[in-house]
């Protein structure tokens, strides 16, 4: 059983495993093995909240998703982006950037070692924004009561973790990115570029969370009229089938799963690259 489930996912693997051992030596292998850990790990979360929204779509959405929508997130945002980080923090094109991944390894280490102010403000921005999002939500089943319920209560305070994370970045630029180390050994002033890249791993955690939010709002409208229904052939009798999420309906919960995983997809990304 687990073979057959899992068949696909054991032969992707294998074969990335060996295209290190090929392309870099077995220091590559332990490189590649490293990411695939870290990433199997940081997808459990996203996979579980996928099953959880599939099983409300009908077979054809389903389909869809775990072909269309698989293509897009692991070639859109585990492909595509980090070229993209990279190139934008290095001021590279795209294909510049893979071309000197694969044939100047020297010269990219020294590109990275340059743009890391820049990818860590963004991501930690991001990362951080996803953090006291968490602390400060008020969830119904406590752990550790005595210290989630005052954090709660700071979370009612509207835009908190916006101010928070604004006074993390200004005091991050003034101090760390004023002192960046540089290829080389060197330290260059890196304050600016390190704000106008935590303003932009901020804007982009709101501009996702906003879609997540509207498209969670449709989801929640077509499980309260799955409800309806069950209650109204509960009163008629009947035992009332489940309802699966088709056409227009179905089209939003595609999109929201993409975005959904593109937000879960990019801490994965930046822990790679770290």
């Amino acid at each position: 059983m687990l073979l057959k489930t899992f068949r696909w996912a054991f032969a992707v693997t294998a074969v990335g495993l060996t295209a290190g051992v090929l392309y870099d030596g077995w220091t590559a292998l332990g490189i590649v093995a490293i990411l695939s850990v870290l990433e199997i790990s940081l997808s459990f979360d996203n996979a579980v909240i996928n099953a959880g929204i599939l099983k409300k779509m009908n077979a054809f959405w389903q389909k869809i998703f775990l072909t269309v929508g698989i293509v897009i997130a692991v070639f859109g945002m585990r492909l595509v982006f980090p070229v993209v980080i990279v190139a934008i923090s290095a001021r590279l094109s795209p294909w510049n950037a893979v071309d000197l991944a694969l044939t100047d390894k020297d010269r990219y280490q020294e590109l990275v070692t340059d743009a890391h102010p820049s990818i860590a403000a963004f991501g930690g921005m991001f990362l951080l924004m996803i953090f006291l999002d968490f602390v400060f939500e008020d969830r119904e089943i406590k752990w550790l009561g005595w210290l989630e319920r005052p954090l709660a209560r700071l979370g009612s305070v509207d835009m908190l973790s916006v101010c928070i994370a604004l006074i993390v970045l200004l005091a991050s630029s003034l101090t760390f990115g004023a002192h960046a180390h540089q290829h080389g050994g060197t330290h260059a002033d890196k304050a600016e570029t390190v704000l106008l890249a935590g303003i932009a791993g901020l804007i982009t955690y709101m501009v996702v969370g906003g879609l997540s939010g509207f498209f969670e709002q449709k989801l929640e409208d077509e499980e309260e009229r799955e409800n309806e229904a069950k209650e109204a052939a509960g009163q008629t009798g009947g035992r009332g089938a489940p309802v699966k999420l088709a056409g227009k309906a179905a089209f939003f919960m595609f999109v929201y799963l993409e975005v959904l995983d593109a937000a879960v997809c990019i801490d994965g990304v930046i822990g790679a690259g770290a």
